[in-house]
This record gives C-alpha cells, structure tokens and sequence, in this order.
C-alpha cells in the first residue's frame, strides 16, 4: 500500500520506463480518484508509458500538482510529442489543477505544441515552464495561448487563476517579450514571474514593463541577466521607473546582471531613483549584483533607505566599489544591521551565509531527531504509567 495515497510520487530514481508494463507496478496501491499530487520527474518516459499514466491521470477527481519535470532525458525529439501530448490532454480538463511543472525538458518548437490545449483551456495557479530551450518562437506560441485562457476566462465572467510563471534558462529574447507582456497583461494577476537568463534586451524588458504594470498584486519579480541598457539606450531603464510605482506590492526584486548602468557612467539608474520617492516600500529584497554601480548609487542607498524601511536584504557583489565609498558602504550596513538585514558586499559574505544556513538547518535537524514525536511521547508515557502499576502490584 502506498505511503501516502494521496501523493504518486517516483521522482530521481532514473527509471527508463518505455512500456505500460513498465509503469503498471508503479501505480499499484493508488487509488486515482484520491491522488491529488503527481510526480514523475528524474526518469525518462517513452510514449506508450506515458500514455499508461495519462490513462490514471484521466481517472483522478482531486488533482491539484502535475509534476512532469525532467522526464524525457535521452528521449528522441521524435517521442517526445506524442509523450508530452498524452500527458497534457489527461490533466487539461481537471478543474481541481493548482500547479504544472514542466522543467528541465528539451521542448523546442516542435515540442511546445502538444502544449497548447492545456495552456489554453487552464484554471491552474502555477506554471513552471524552466529550462525548457523555447526560443523566441516557441516563446511566442507559449504567451499566445497564455493570453487566449485570459480572454477564454474573461468571456465568461471569470477572473483568471494564474498567479506564477516561472519560465527562466528558455532564450526568449526580445522576439517573444512583448507576446509574454501581452499575457501578463492580459491575465492582470500574476504574484510571481521569473524570467531570468532570457537573453531579452532593451526593447524586451521595456516591453515587459509596460505589461507587468498591469499585474498590481505583483510579489516578487525576478529579471536576472537580461540586459536593461544596450547601445546606450535606457528606455528599458526608464520604462520600469514608470512601472515601479504600479506594483506596490512588491517584495523582491532581482536585477542581478541586468546592466542598469554603463562602464563609463557613474549615475543612480532612474529605477533605483523611483525606489527613493517610496515607490515600493514594502520590497524587503533587492538584487542588484554586476550591475556596474558606482559611487554615486552608494551614497543613493545610504541617503535614501528610509525610503525602503522593509528592506532586510540588498545584494550589491560585483559592482564598482572603490575606497571612497567606504562610509556610505559603512552607511547602509549599519543601517541593514539594524534592522536585522544583510548587505552582501562580495563572494566570502555569500558563502559564509550559505554556511550559517547549513549550520542552523543542521542544527534544526538534529534538533527534531531529539525531540520525540507526539506518538514516541505517548508510547513512552503509556510504558511509564505501566511501570508504575506493576511496581505497587504484591504477589501473595
């Protein structure tokens, strides 16, 4: 019987599942119509399996995760439709779907079609789509039928469910970025979007803010390694000082690698200059490393963090630092330390963090391990009280 019914998951056990007997033993002990989270990924999977977990999918009642990750490694680009087409259109109809995940698979063009359906028919909350090696056209196809299921909701008088797109490592490029603003805008409710390492430009990332200033609700906002300013033009730059005063909401904010300044400029970037006028004073995250700062954005951020009071972390590693900014570096940590924040100025700051996380994670788990469960406390009180009767038990 399996250990939790409502959870299938086999993930990283490197399977090569390529039959419906290969997947037949995995499935015994589920019930479909109670599994409400499916994980697959870390194995590779030919069509006719996939077409015999499409087949249990088809069955399930309370399907809220369909986790398809990483699960056509070594597969041919041939398989890799008619496998992907199967399991999308099993879960396309499941109203109860909360959260897709379709990562690290190489999709291409040719592959993102058996998407489509499912994209365009959805009511789920969170789309990963990371890693997938889209491209700006296929890019393009994926934010057209994002948008469609936004028109598709509207035109029936409902507000659409998606809160998260993750769709970062994918070469979008410029070419697909105003079809993905189209999508953002057209939805208006996105939390959370992350589209780092994209490759998409000024005329991109300008774009992108003109879209995502439709989404108010806007949490956390991850745009790393794109480029902001290029051939001199800071329209994108500019573009997002506008937007920045529509997303209120926003928590973090990751422009690490972004090029919001010029090798030969010392100048604050317009959008770091909005942040100064209050426009988001509930961001508590900001991520600006390799951005070509120099003294002038130093002396900005330690004049100007009143302006961001919930900021408990800023990133500033490999930017320009020289020894003149020495007191308004020493400004702003002071400031950081006391509100209990972090300034990660370099590389031995990051790593020593990363082992303050390790040590207090490991020191949590041991901790847990030495704390008895609620059933041990109760066993162990049941031996005790056991104990004690059998000590005022006489034989005569």
């Amino acid at each position: 019987m399996a250990s939790d019914p409502k959870v299938l998951d086999i993930r990283g056990q490197s399977l090569k599942l390529n039959t419906a007997a290969d997947v037949t033993p995995l499935l015994e002990g589920f019930d479909p119509t109670l599994v409400e989270e499916v994980h697959l990924g870390g194995n590779t999977i030919g069509i006719e399996a996939a077409q015999e977990f499409a087949k249990f999918l088809e069955k399930t009642q309370t399907l809220k995760v369909a986790d398809f990750a990483d699960i056509f490694t070594g597969r041919l680009i041939s398989e890799i439709p008619d496998a992907l087409k199967a399991l999308c259109d099993a879960i396309e109809p499941k109203s109860t779907l909360v959260e897709i995940d379709l990562s690290d698979n190489a999709f291409g063009v040719r592959s993102a079609e058996p998407m489509r359906n499912l994209l365009e028919q959805n009511r789920f909350e969170i789309l990963r789509l990371n890693n997938n090696g889209l491209g700006p056209e296929a890019g393009t196809m994926v934010a057209g039928w994002l948008k469609k299921s936004a028109e598709l909701s509207k035109s029936k008088g409902l507000t659409s469910n998606l809160k998260t797109v993750i769709c970062g490592r994918n070469r979008l490029e410029s070419g697909s970025a105003g079809a993905w603003a189209d999508a953002f805008a057209e939805h208006g409710t996105l939390v959370e979007v992350r589209l780092p390492q994209n490759a998409i430009w000024t005329g991109g990332i300008k774009a992108l803010a003109e879209g995502l200033s439709q989404c108010p609700n806007l949490r956390y906002l991850d745009l790393q390694d794109n480029t902001f300013i290029k051939d001199g033009s800071r329209a994108a730059v500019n573009a997002w000082a506008k937007a920045l005063p529509k997303l209120s909401a926003l928590e973090t904010l990751v422009l690490s690698d972004c090029v919001l300044s010029e090798d030969d400029e010392d100048e604050v970037p317009s959008l770091l200059q909005k942040l100064a006028e209050g426009s988001n004073r509930g961001l508590a995250n900001l991520q600006l490393q390799n951005n070509n700062l120099k003294a002038s954005t130093f002396k900005f951020f330690a004049d100007s963090l009143n302006s961001l009071p919930k900021l408990r972390r800023l990133e500033l590693q490999w930017n320009e630092i020289e020894d003149d900014s020495e007191g308004d570096i020493d400004t702003i940590r002071q400031i950081m330390k006391q509100r209990s924040g972090k300034l990660l100025l370099d590389d031995e700051e990051e790593e020593g963090e990363e082992e303050e996380e390790g040590e207090e994670a490991a020191e949590a788990e041991a901790k847990e391990e030495q704390t008895p469960s609620e059933e041990a406390q109760k066993t162990k009180e049941a031996v005790d009280a056991l104990a004690d009767i059998m000590n005022k038990v006489t034989i005569q």
